[in-house]
């Protein structure tokens, strides 16, 4: 069911902002690579929020359903059998690589997701 949600809108910017400033500036070993990994699903989660009324639960399971299936695309290298291994956007949002321990965040990440909406909805309904 469509209903706009502008706090999970307001929170998917400021993930997509953060997102965009690690991808542009950060060249480490561990944040790039793994903090982006962890805070991609936290993001799509709260877009798919933003738009959507959708109980958290599906919400998780879709996104990582969706993110999984973008590391399985990496694992098969679809990027190079569609040619567009050379394009910047097609392989920030596509991947190049597969990597076990990308599941792995993109999990963590959904079980966050799941512990703070836990958290806030209790917080609320004790007030």
């Amino acid at each position: 069911m469509l209903d706009f949600n502008l706090k999970y809108f307001m929170a998917s910017l400021l993930l997509f902002f953060t997102l965009f400033l690690i991808a542009v500036f950060v060249r480490d070993s561990i944040l790039r690579p793994y903090g982006g990994d962890f805070l991609v699903v936290i993001f799509l989660y709260c877009l798919l929020k933003s738009f959507f009324r959708i109980s958290v639960k599906n919400a998780i399971f879709g996104v990582l359903l969706f993110s999984f299936l973008i590391e399985a695309l990496q694992y098969v290298r679809a990027i190079n059998f569609l040619g567009l291994q050379e394009n910047k956007i097609a392989s920030a949002v596509l991947g190049s690589h597969f990597d076990w321990l990308d599941m792995l965040l993109y999990t963590l990440g959904g079980i966050s997701v799941y512990f703070a909406e836990k958290l806030i909805d209790a917080h609320f309904r004790s007030k």
